[in-house]
């Protein structure tokens, strides 16, 4: 089983398919009552001793075999662990290093997600604007979640189980989350804007045509198409 509970599956891009606590503190947000827990020095204490331990662990692998092999996906987990914190430029510090010793790994979304919001926090907008992309390109289905809206079934091609509908299960951010409402406006209004619009219909109608595309050289220049509205954005 991989990260999240969820069997991880390898795509074949040339081919169709898969083969692959104290005090509580009252907020409102569109309408939405959220009831949050504000973390005790201990429970900081805590977190960070976590975030200490999964760098200590990966370290001692790098050093063992000269790279990282990190099968748990140890290295996942800390974007999560600073935004309890509420230290987005400790989050920002790690996915540098992260970017850095993993350059070819294209992440959950969950991770994309937390990765986006973290890039907003640090006031680093274009560059949060573009791991949007990526995190809807991953799971178009996240954002639907984080808002509270339906989850409806889109008639397209998914690669894996990551991008379908199902994987938001145990995706738990929501816009009404205390200390999210800034990030929640400003997603809402990238969703509704033109260029945003503009990438994500074409990502559809490429997955459409993938769906019933049967044709290996057609279905390459299909993804090839879908990484450039990434590129072109």
């Amino acid at each position: 089983m991989g990260l999240f509970g969820f069997r991880a599956l390898h795509f074949d891009p040339g081919m169709k398919g898969c083969k692959r606590s104290i005090g509580l503190k009252i907020h409102r947000f569109n309408k939405v009552m959220v009831a949050v827990k504000e973390l005790t020095p201990k429970q900081q204490e805590r977190l960070r001793a976590k975030i200490a331990g999964i760098r200590k662990a990966l370290n001692a692998e790098k050093r063992k075999f000269g790279w990282y092999d990190d099968s748990r996906g140890l290295r996942y987990l800390p974007p999560e662990l600073y935004i309890k914190l509420h230290d987005y430029k400790g989050g920002l510090n790690y996915l540098r290093w992260f970017r850095k010793n993993f350059p070819d790994d294209i992440g959950f979304p969950h991770f994309l997600f937390e990765w986006t919001l973290i890039l907003f926090k640090n006031g680093k907008e274009h560059d949060a604007r573009q791991k949007a992309l990526e995190t809807w390109f991953s799971n178009t289905y996240l954002f639907d979640k984080f808002f509270g809206r339906p989850l409806e079934p889109m008639d397209k091609y998914e690669g894996s189980n990551l991008e379908a509908a199902g994987f938001t299960e145990n995706f738990t951010y929501t816009a009404g989350q205390a200390g999210l409402e800034d990030f929640a406006l400003w997603l809402g209004q990238l969703e509704r804007s033109e260029k945003f619009r503009d990438r994500t219909y074409r990502f559809l109608a490429v997955r459409r045509q993938l769906k019933t595309e049967d044709d290996r050289m057609k279905r390459m220049a299909l993804l090839a198409r879908e990484r450039q509205l990434l590129q072109d954005h």
